[in-house]
This record gives C-alpha cells, sequence and structure tokens, in this order.
C-alpha cells in the first residue's frame, strides 16, 4: 500500500494560531479569559466563513501538494426554520508532479425541508493505487495506474413523508488518458475499462433521514438507498448499474457523546469498468486504505465511532471498522475481512450549525495508514 511518508498541514497551524486555545481546568480560568476567548473565536468563525484555508503536503509520491479549502453552511432562507442547512464544499489542490483535484459538493435544502439536491462534480488527474480486483490480493502487489476523470452526480429528491426523500439521479463521467504497466493485471486479466470512455446514467434515490443534525447527528437514523443504471440507448461503452445502501444511527448515552454505528454495501452488475467497481477504503469509511486499492462487485463494510467533547470547540473520535471486497453476494465469508481503526481530531468551526473541522489518522495491519482532513464528520 502506498501511502504518504509525511505531511506537513498548514491548516493545522493557521487554525490553532487563530484560536490560540490552551486545554486547562475551566474552574481556574477567569471570567474575562472565557469571554476573551468566546469573542476572539466568534471572530474566527465569521473570517473561517468567508476566507478559504491554504492546505499543504507532501509525499515521494506526488510531491509538494498545494492547495485551498473552502466550507460553509447557510441557510437559503431566513424565513425557513424547517429546512436543515444547505451545504457548500470545494477543495482544489496541485502538486508539484502533475497531480490536480478539484471539486465541489453540494447539499441544498429548500422549501421547509421538502426538497433536496445533493451531489458533487470533481476533476482529477492522478494516479490511483490498486492491489487488484477481489479480495484476495496482497499488499505488496500494489501498481499505480494513471487516469484522467471528470464526474458529475446529482440526485433531486422530493419529501414524500415525514423524513422520508425520494428522487433520481443523474451521472456523467469521463475517463481518458489510463496509463499502466504492461505486465499490469489490468492487461493480463483482460480487465474491462482499459480504453476509458464517457459514460452517462440515470438513477433512483430514496433517503429516510431523522437525525437532528446531518453534518453532526447526536441522535436518529439514516437510510439511503441509491441506484444508478448505465443504459445502451445512452451510447455507453459499458453496460452496467450500480446499488448502494448506506445504514446509519447514533447513540447519544450522555451530555455531547456520541456513539455512532454506520453499516454500507455496494453492489454491480453487468460490464462494469474496473474505475467503476465497488471500491473500499477512502476518507469515511474504512479510513486508513487508500480508496480503491480493493475493488470488486460487492462491497460490505461497517464502523463504530465514538465522539466526546475535550474543551470548548475542541473535540477528539476513536473508531473501529472492518470490511472487505467480493465478485458476488455468495463469495462472502467470515474470512478475509480488513480492520480499520484510528483517532480524530474535531475543531469547531461554526457554532451556528454545530459542525466540525476534522482531522483524522486511520490504521490498519502491515503499516496500511492515512491521514485525512474534511469538514463534518465522517458519517
Amino acid at each position: 500500500m502506498v501511502m504518504n511518508k509525511f505531511r506537513l498541514v498548514f491548516l493545522i497551524l493557521l487554525l490553532c494560531s487563530f484560536r490560540s486555545f490552551a486545554i486547562q481546568d475551566t474552574t481556574k480560568v477567569s471570567a474575562d479569559t472565557l469571554s476573551k476567548f468566546e469573542a476572539t473565536n466568534a471572530k474566527m468563525e465569521r473570517l473561517f466563513k468567508i476566507i478559504p484555508v491554504p492546505l499543504y503536503s507532501y509525499s515521494t509520491e506526488a510531491g509538494h501538494t498545494f492547495g485551498l479549502a473552502k466550507f460553509n453552511l447557510i441557510d437559503l432562507s431566513k424565513n425557513d426554520t424547517i429546512s436543515s442547512a444547505s451545504k457548500i464544499s470545494e477543495v482544489a489542490t496541485f502538486s508539484t508532479l502533475g497531480r490536480i483535484n478539484v471539486s465541489v459538493a453540494t447539499e441544498l435544502n429548500w422549501h421547509n425541508g421538502r426538497y433536496m439536491v445533493t451531489g458533487y462534480i470533481n476533476y482529477k488527474q492522478q494516479p490511483e493505487y490498486m492491489l487488484g480486483i477481489g479480495n484476495d490480493v496482497s499488499i505488496d502487489d500494489v501498481e499505480e495506474v494513471s487516469t484522467t476523470r471528470l464526474k458529475f452526480v446529482n440526485y433531486g429528491l422530493i419529501q414524500a413523508v415525514k423524513n422520508l426523500y425520494l428522487g433520481i439521479g443523474v451521472d456523467l463521467t469521463n475517463y481518458t488518458d489510463i496509463e499502466y504497466d504492461s505486465t499490469s493485471f489490468l492487461v493480463e486479466d483482460n480487465v474491462l475499462g482499459v480504453d476509458g470512455g464517457t459514460s452517462t446514467g440515470l438513477g433512483f434515490a430514496a433517503v429516510y433521514d431523522s437525525r437532528d443534525n446531518r453534518y453532526n447527528a447526536y441522535k436518529g437514523y439514516y437510510v439511503a438507498l441509491k441506484t444508478m443504471t448505465f443504459p445502451s440507448w445512452m451510447g455507453n461503452p459499458y453496460l452496467y448499474s450500480s446499488y448502494n445502501l448506506d445504514l446509519r444511527t447514533y447513540i447519544n448515552p450522555w451530555y455531547k457523546h456520541v456513539i455512532a454505528f454506520q453499516a454500507t454495501t455496494s453492489l454491480r452488475t453487468g460490464d462494469v469498468p474496473f474505475y467503476e467497481l465497488a471500491q473500499l477504503g477512502g476518507e469515511d469509511q474504512m479510513r486508513g486504505y487508500y480508496k480503491g486499492a480493493l475493488r470488486d462487485n460487492v462491497l460490505v463494510d461497517c464502523q463504530m465511532e465514538y465522539r466526546m467533547p475535550i474543551w470548548k470547540i475542541i473535540g477528539v473520535t476513536t473508531w473501529i471498522g472492518t470490511g472487505r471486497v467480493a465478485e458476488s453476494y455468495s463469495d462472502l465469508s467470515f474470512d478475509g475481512f480488513w480492520l480499520s481503526y484510528g483517532l480524530g481530531l474535531r475543531l469547531k468551526v461554526d457554532s451556528a450549525h454545530n459542525t466540525n473541522l476534522r482531522f483524522d489518522w486511520g490504521f490498519g495491519p502491515n503499516g496500511v495508514n492515512g491521514f485525512y482532513i474534511n469538514f463534518a464528520e465522517a458519517f
């Protein structure tokens, strides 16, 4: 598994210098000190909503990576006190070795919670690190496959009854400039997708959401089924379908402490190109594993996370998860599950919507590890 060997993040230093906090016993802190802290923190939150945050990292694979990140939660109408806040998140990074990654993600809510549009657009030009197709692979067999991708996914949903949303979606994806070694498993196994292409899909979504906060839930349930089909009449080079089920629940055992649970499964059917197979890992699930290092037609995973406040805007988390991929559900067994665990730091950057900036360090056996910075909780 290829992972960053060194990472220096300006974001941490920037926020620490802005807020200049120190963890201490609040019983020994004067009222003036607390009020000054709260006043300074309020100013920094307002500034955070205006300016993007600089990012920097270094790895032998990517070189020096520079970027900007921006996140906002907004209320589309001041008169609408029922709709959840709408999210707009942007990230752009560029590396000295030619990697580019630009994303804009949105979740728009309006008309007293009746309408919701969620999706993202992403352009990336960078290598993907793959161990092969299937679950029976070795970390020592990692391969680098370079791709250029432009992807747009959007779902529009309407509230059918309280907490239940139904809607349709669209997926526009273009893969070009796919580069791989002549001895790659992509060639030896005659894997679909090596020529890239443009795919257009139509889908359906059903979402039940009773969470008290979509971006930092303390209680409630979330169930989402999303499908996407790529038919021949839309001129697709590969004819396949995807199905994704996401189950979550949250327990608030005592003051602001949360135990969160998530289980997901994904299924791909038809002639699926390798770059659209169900992929294990990433910044939200099986943290520590490079997303797509393991991939196949079927994926199952689950995780449990404990979230605990420490002091004022500071909190910490810890989690444990497991997952695996397979060619079909009948091939699943209790053998071969991969392990994920880790620790996270939380900084509250939007008190009005109780939303955090998160720093997560994920790990797995045999040196698997990953570091992630993002807004809102992983699930």
